[in-house]
Protein backbone atom coordinates (compact mmCIF):
# COMPACT_ATOMS: atom_id res chain seq x y z
CA UNK A 1 0.00 0.00 0.00
CA UNK A 2 1.46 3.36 -0.87
CA UNK A 3 2.38 5.84 2.07
CA UNK A 4 2.61 9.52 2.49
CA UNK A 5 4.99 10.86 4.65
CA UNK A 6 3.25 13.87 7.12
CA UNK A 7 6.08 16.80 7.55
CA UNK A 8 4.34 20.02 8.27
CA UNK A 9 6.62 23.09 8.25
CA UNK A 10 5.53 24.69 10.98
CA UNK A 11 6.67 22.00 13.55
CA UNK A 12 10.70 21.38 14.25
CA UNK A 13 12.30 19.04 11.58
CA UNK A 14 12.59 15.45 13.18
CA UNK A 15 15.91 13.80 12.96
CA UNK A 16 15.28 9.85 11.62
CA UNK A 17 11.96 9.79 11.55
CA UNK A 18 8.61 11.65 10.20
CA UNK A 19 5.91 13.48 12.30
CA UNK A 20 3.60 11.17 10.73
CA UNK A 21 2.93 8.62 7.94
CA UNK A 22 -0.78 8.24 5.76
CA UNK A 23 -1.70 5.60 3.98
CA UNK A 24 -3.44 6.47 0.44
CA UNK A 25 -6.29 4.93 0.02
CA UNK A 26 -7.10 3.93 3.47
CA UNK A 27 -6.72 7.26 5.25
CA UNK A 28 -4.97 6.17 8.03
CA UNK A 29 -2.53 8.16 9.74
CA UNK A 30 -0.06 6.61 12.04
CA UNK A 31 1.26 10.21 14.16
CA UNK A 32 4.75 9.83 15.49
CA UNK A 33 4.82 10.64 19.36
CA UNK A 34 4.84 14.58 19.93
CA UNK A 35 6.50 16.26 22.64
CA UNK A 36 6.67 20.17 23.44
CA UNK A 37 8.77 21.14 21.10
CA UNK A 38 8.17 24.86 19.64
CA UNK A 39 9.10 25.06 15.55
CA UNK A 40 12.94 25.89 16.49
CA UNK A 41 13.18 22.50 18.66
CA UNK A 42 12.90 24.44 21.84
CA UNK A 43 11.24 22.88 24.66
CA UNK A 44 8.11 24.87 25.60
CA UNK A 45 6.98 24.79 28.94
CA UNK A 46 9.98 23.41 31.20
CA UNK A 47 8.75 22.02 34.35
CA UNK A 48 5.02 22.76 33.70
CA UNK A 49 3.00 19.46 32.59
CA UNK A 50 -0.46 21.34 31.49
CA UNK A 51 2.04 24.03 29.47
CA UNK A 52 3.39 20.92 27.75
CA UNK A 53 0.27 18.97 27.13
CA UNK A 54 -0.86 22.16 24.99
CA UNK A 55 1.68 21.82 23.34
CA UNK A 56 1.86 18.42 22.46
CA UNK A 57 -1.56 18.61 21.26
CA UNK A 58 -1.24 21.42 19.10
CA UNK A 59 2.07 19.52 17.19
CA UNK A 60 -0.56 16.84 16.88
CA UNK A 61 -3.21 18.93 15.52
CA UNK A 62 -0.63 20.36 12.94
CA UNK A 63 0.36 16.59 11.63
CA UNK A 64 -3.29 15.60 11.56
CA UNK A 65 -4.46 18.60 9.39
CA UNK A 66 -1.31 18.60 7.34
CA UNK A 67 -2.67 14.84 6.57
CA UNK A 68 -6.22 16.36 5.58
CA UNK A 69 -8.15 15.92 8.65
CA UNK A 70 -8.97 17.44 11.97
CA UNK A 71 -8.46 16.43 15.74
CA UNK A 72 -11.70 14.06 15.70
CA UNK A 73 -10.44 12.43 13.24
CA UNK A 74 -8.18 10.93 15.89
CA UNK A 75 -9.30 7.43 17.26
CA UNK A 76 -6.29 6.15 19.09
CA UNK A 77 -3.91 8.16 21.73
CA UNK A 78 -0.98 6.67 23.77
CA UNK A 79 0.07 9.29 26.32
CA UNK A 80 3.68 8.43 27.70
CA UNK A 81 4.10 10.36 31.21
CA UNK A 82 7.23 11.20 33.59
CA UNK A 83 5.08 11.59 36.40
CA UNK A 84 1.92 10.48 36.92
CA UNK A 85 1.17 11.95 40.04
CA UNK A 86 1.79 15.27 38.42
CA UNK A 87 -0.76 14.37 35.43
CA UNK A 88 -3.67 13.05 38.13
CA UNK A 89 -3.17 16.41 40.49
CA UNK A 90 -3.39 18.26 37.49
CA UNK A 91 -6.76 16.41 35.53
CA UNK A 92 -8.66 19.34 35.95
CA UNK A 93 -6.67 22.13 33.96
CA UNK A 94 -5.07 19.32 31.43
CA UNK A 95 -9.18 18.20 31.14
CA UNK A 96 -9.80 22.25 30.18
CA UNK A 97 -6.82 21.87 27.66
CA UNK A 98 -7.94 18.55 25.97
CA UNK A 99 -11.56 20.51 25.54
CA UNK A 100 -9.78 23.22 23.64
CA UNK A 101 -8.59 20.82 21.30
CA UNK A 102 -10.73 18.23 21.49
CA UNK A 103 -14.38 19.39 22.08
CA UNK A 104 -16.65 16.58 23.19
CA UNK A 105 -14.33 13.90 20.74
CA UNK A 106 -12.69 11.23 22.91
CA UNK A 107 -10.65 8.46 21.23
CA UNK A 108 -9.35 5.23 23.00
CA UNK A 109 -6.82 6.70 24.90
CA UNK A 110 -3.62 4.96 27.12
CA UNK A 111 -1.67 6.60 29.77
CA UNK A 112 1.70 5.02 30.69
CA UNK A 113 4.04 6.04 33.18
CA UNK A 114 8.08 5.87 31.80
CA UNK A 115 11.02 6.53 33.55
CA UNK A 116 12.15 9.42 31.06
CA UNK A 117 11.88 10.69 27.25
CA UNK A 118 14.23 10.92 25.40
CA UNK A 119 14.33 14.59 24.84
CA UNK A 120 15.62 16.08 27.99
CA UNK A 121 13.04 18.11 29.64
CA UNK A 122 9.89 16.60 28.10
CA UNK A 123 7.41 15.41 30.47
CA UNK A 124 4.79 13.31 28.08
CA UNK A 125 4.54 12.81 25.00
CA UNK A 126 2.04 11.68 22.87
CA UNK A 127 1.56 9.37 19.65
CA UNK A 128 -1.59 8.35 17.92
CA UNK A 129 -3.59 7.02 14.95
CA UNK A 130 -6.25 8.94 12.81
CA UNK A 131 -8.69 7.52 10.43
CA UNK A 132 -9.67 10.56 7.66
CA UNK A 133 -12.33 10.06 5.48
Amino acid sequence: MPKEVVRPEQLARPAGFSHGIKTRGGGTVYLAGQVAFDASGEVVGRGDLVRQFDQVLSNLKAVVEQAGGAMTDIVKLTLFITDMADYKAKLRPIGEVYRNHFGRHYPAMTAVEIKRLFDDGCLIEIEGVAVID
